[in-house]
C-alpha cells in the first residue's frame, strides 16, 4: 500500500514538474515572439546604416553581453569545454551560419520596405516547423492539427500565387530559422552557452568588416549621431534576449506547439507593415491572412484541449 501511495506521488510530481516547464516554455516563447514582432519598428530607426553593417552590430553587440553573462554567471567553464567538444561545435556552427542569413536577410526585407514578405516568411517558418518535426523528430499531429496545418497552408500558397513570384525573402526567412530551431531543439547544449558560442563563432568576421568600414570612412556608428551611437549597441542587447528565450522555449516544448506560437511575429510585422509603414495591401493579401488565422485558430483549441486532457485533474 505504502508503495503504491509513493507510486502515485511520483507520477503526480512528475506531472507537476512537466506542468510547470511547458507553461515556463510558453511564457519564455510568447515573450520572444512580442520581442521579434517589435523588430521591424526598432530597426526602421537606423535607416542610414546598410543592412550588414546593422547585422555586425547585433553580432558584436550581442557577443559582448552574452560573454557578460556567462562571466558573472560564473559558466566560464561550461562555456569553454563546449567550445571543445567537436560533436557540439559541430552543430552551432551549422546553426550559426542559419541564424546569420535570417538576420542578414531580415534587414535586408527591413531596410527595402519589404516587412510584408518578412511577415509572410515568418508565417511559413511554423509549417516547416510542423514538417521538420514531423520528418526529424517523429512528432504526430492530431486530425484537428492536420486540418488547421491545411489551412495554413493554403493561406500561404494564395499568398505565393498572388504574388507571381516566388518571394525569394520569404522562402530565406523561413528555411533558415526553421531549421535553426531544429538544430538548437536537438543540440545538447543550453540556452545561453549554445548562443554565446554562435555569436563568438561570427564576432572575427562582424568585427573584421566594422574595423574595414570605420578605414574607408563609411560607418553609421560613431559617425556624429547620436541615436546610432546607442541603437546600434542595443541592438546586440535586443538581439539576444528574445533568442535566450526562444531557445529555452523550445527546449521545453513540442516543435510544432513552438512553430504555431511563432504567428505572434509576423502578425505584428503585418500590422508594422500596412498601418505604420503603409506598404500596399491587396485583397488576395487579406484573403491570405484570414485563412492562416483561421488555422491558427483550430490549432491552438486543439492544443488547449490536450493540455487540460494532460494536466487538469
Amino acid at each position: 500500500m505504502y508503495l503504491k501511495v509513493t507510486m502515485m506521488s511520483e507520477q503526480v510530481n512528475r506531472i507537476d514538474s512537466a506542468n510547470f516547464e511547458s507553461r515556463k516554455g510558453i511564457a519564455l516563447g510568447l515573450t520572444a515572439y512580442l520581442v521579434w514582432g517589435s523588430f521591424p519598428a526598432f530597426f526602421k530607426l537606423l535607416p542610414h546604416a546598410e543592412p550588414l553593417e546593422i547585422v555586425c552590430h547585433r553580432i558584436v553587440w550581442s557577443a559582448v553581453f552574452l560573454l557578460l553573462l556567462v562571466f558573472f554567471q560564473r559558466r566560464t567553464g561550461k562555456l569553454i569545454r563546449t567550445l571543445v567538444d567537436g560533436k557540439i561545435l559541430m552543430t552551432l556552427c551549422c546553426s550559426t551560419l542559419l541564424i546569420a542569413c535570417n538576420w542578414f536577410v531580415f534587414m535586408f526585407a527591413v531596410q527595402g520596405d519589404q516587412v510584408l514578405q518578412s511577415s509572410l516568411g515568418y508565417f511559413i517558418t511554423p509549417l516547416l516547423s510542423v514538417a521538420f518535426g514531423f520528418i526529424f523528430l517523429g512528432e504526430r499531429l492530431s486530425r484537428w492539427q492536420q486540418l488547421s496545418c491545411l489551412f495554413a497552408a493554403s493561406g500561404v500558397l494564395y499568398l505565393i500565387l498572388g504574388y507571381g513570384q516566388v518571394p525569394w525573402i520569404a522562402f530565406l526567412l523561413a528555411t533558415s530559422f526553421g531549421l535553426y530551431g531544429l538544430l538548437r531543439k536537438v543540440a545538447k547544449v543550453d540556452a545561453l552557452i549554445g548562443l554565446t558560442v554562435e555569436t563568438l563563432l561570427l564576432a572575427p568576421f562582424a568585427t573584421g568588416y566594422l574595423v574595414y568600414l570605420s578605414k574607408v570612412g563609411q560607418p553609421a556608428f560613431l559617425s556624429g549621431s547620436t541615436s546610432y551611437n546607442l541603437l546600434l549597441p542595443l541592438a546586440g542587447v535586443v538581439t539576444a534576449i528574445p533568442l535566450l528565450f526562444f531557445i529555452a522555449a523550445a527546449q521545453r516544448l513540442r516543435l510544432a506547439t513552438i512553430g504555431f506560437m511563432q504567428y505572434l511575429t509576423p502578425s505584428l510585422h503585418f500590422v508594422l507593415a500596412v498601418v505604420a509603414f503603409s506598404e500596399p495591401f491587396s485583397r488576395d493579401q487579406l484573403i491570405s491572412f484570414l485563412l492562416i488565422w483561421i488555422g491558427l485558430a483550430i490549432y491552438s483549441a486543439d492544443i488547449l484541449r490536450e493540455h487540460k486532457q494532460k494536466y487538469v485533474r
